[in-house]
């Protein structure tokens, strides 16, 4: 795997801040005590994900859940800025995209995902890889 920078991003990775969150950003407000109670994370990922690895709290919604959760995620958004969270970014983003065009206008996903959030923020929480057959803990 390659390094990341400073904001805990893949090197190279260009930030879309409409759209997403660095590693780092997300760390500052979960630090902040002014802020740590006006954030929610809505990990997308599989049960398996999530059981092997997480950043708590947060409410799970599996991606193919969303659609039909979408009312309990505007309920627990209320007042909030919402930070979707996946293994590297991609299904995260995909949520984020999907609630803001449902009306949470300041939903992001977290860019580089739990591995960046595993590699850099926070060691202890286990990096993994994901097969058909589930998931595999490496670190």
């Amino acid at each position: 795997m390659g390094g990341f920078d400073q904001q805990g991003l893949p090197l190279g990775y260009r930030l879309k801040p409409q759209m997403e969150i660095s590693p780092r950003g997300l760390q500052e407000s979960l630090l902040d005590p002014s802020r740590r109670e006006t954030v929610l994370i809505v990990d997308v990922r599989t049960s398996g994900e999530v059981e092997a690895a997480s950043i708590q709290p947060c409410l799970h919604v599996p991606l193919h859940e969303i659609e039909s959760r979408v009312e309990e995620i505007l309920e627990a958004a209320e007042g909030k800025q919402v930070v979707t969270l996946c293994h590297h970014g991609v299904r995260s983003l995909k949520a984020s995209l999907f609630l803001q065009h449902e009306g949470i206008a300041n939903a992001r996903s977290m860019a580089g995902g739990i591995e960046a959030w595993a590699s850099v923020i926070d060691t202890s929480v286990p990096r993994y890889e994901r097969d058909g057959a589930g998931v595999t803990i490496i670190r």
